[in-house]
Order: structure tokens, then sequence, then C-alpha cells
């Protein structure tokens, strides 16, 4: 199993999905946190979750150029998906939705065949 912290290769849209989810859900999170603990001035939990909301952005997007690699597309359209909500959350939607090249390519083996999840 590849590493979630590994942008090469290709992942599924089922694995791609739950992943989202979990980082999304994170980012989420992170964000009424940060917003809660700015109107406290509570610096440390502030800072805590700001940290957790760039590494769940991370995150989304090493999935998210793994999946594009499962689509045939470059890292580079990856970047579409820092555009600021809605436009982003419509990104990570498509690429869940879209169905992936069958067989090999360029990026890798087809994940259908060697993914768990």
């Amino acid at each position: 199993m590849k590493s979630i912290f590994n942008p090469e290769g290709r992942i599924t849209r089922r694995k791609y999905l739950t992943l989202f989810l979990i980082f999304y859900s994170i980012n989420v999170l992170s964000l009424m946190m940060i917003f809660q603990s700015f109107q406290s001035q509570e610096w440390i939990i502030f800072w805590v979750f700001g940290i957790m909301l760039i590494s769940s952005i991370v995150l989304l997007m090493v999935q998210a150029i793994r999946r594009l690699h499962d689509l045939g597309y470059d890292w580079k359209y990856s970047l579409y998906l820092l555009i600021p909500p809605p436009v982003n959350f419509v990104g990570f939607i498509w690429l869940a939705w879209a169905e992936g090249q069958n067989g090999n390519n360029k990026y890798g083996a087809d994940p259908r065949k060697t993914d768990l999840i």
C-alpha cells in the first residue's frame, strides 16, 4: 500500500472519496476552531489548528494529484483546486466522479487491480 504522503501513482475513486471526506472534515473542523480561538484569543489553539488546516490542505492536494494521474492528467491541474470555495469543492467532487483510464498509463498501473480499499 502506497503512502498517503506520496503524490506519485494512481488511486481509485473510492479511495480518493474516502480520503477526501476525512481530510475535508479535518479542514472544516480546523477552520471552525481557528475562528473560535481567534475570537477568544487562545493563540496556542489557533496555531495548532492552523497547522492542522495547512496539513489537511496539503494532503488533499496530494490525493488530488494521484487522482489526476489516474485520469491521465499532469499534477499542474491540481493548482486549480487552490481557488477558494465553491470552485475547489466542485473540482474535488469532479475528481471523485470522473472515471479513470483503463489499464496502465504513464503514471502507473491500473489501481483497480491493486487497491485493497
